[in-house]
């Protein structure tokens, strides 16, 4: 089992970025290649402690756009996209559950468990297998992984 496509584009643009986010400080959080509304989408999200700025995804992209063009390994058309993490985001792997501990999540299950299927409460611990949150009265509650649709950034309203 070779990488798919899709898994070679991703991590070609990410062996190129991570050099560059040395350079200027930042956090590569992803890439992904992604069809959405029947475009391709080649996008990055990037971090850096403060936030990153409009201008910070600016830079980045026309560095990343001009070696596309350059390297011009992809033959679909597609739409190049930097962007920050921002709120929202599911968090996969293991570098989203570190930079989030105690931060406020939320979890969607796939069959409902006393009754509910969403659940909203700091970030704890995190393994393999679970996922532990602490909610507001104090209690923790450990989900298996297995059981969850999604994990992500609570918004704060």
């Amino acid at each position: 089992m070779g990488m798919t496509k899709k898994e070679g584009y991703e991590s070609r643009t990410e062996k190129f970025l991570l050099p560059l986010m040395e350079e200027y400080r930042f956090e590569l959080v992803d890439v992904e290649y992604v069809k959405e509304a029947g475009n391709w989408y080649l996008r990055a999200y990037i971090d850096k402690e403060g936030g990153i700025s409009v201008d910070d995804c600016e830079t980045i992209s026309r560095i990343v756009s001009d070696w596309l063009d350059k390297e011009d390994f992809i033959p679909d058309s597609y739409i190049l996209e930097v962007s920050s993490p921002g709120l929202g985001r599911p968090l996969k792997k293991d570098k989203d559950f570190e930079r989030n501990m105690g931060k406020d999540v939320e979890i969607r299950l796939y069959k409902a468990f006393n009754k509910s299927k969403e659940y909203t409460g700091a970030l704890k611990a995190y393994d393999k297998e679970s996922v532990t949150i602490r909610m507001e009265d104090g209690s923790e509650l450990v989900f298996s992984k297995a059981d969850i649709a999604l994990i992500r950034l609570a918004l704060d309203f």
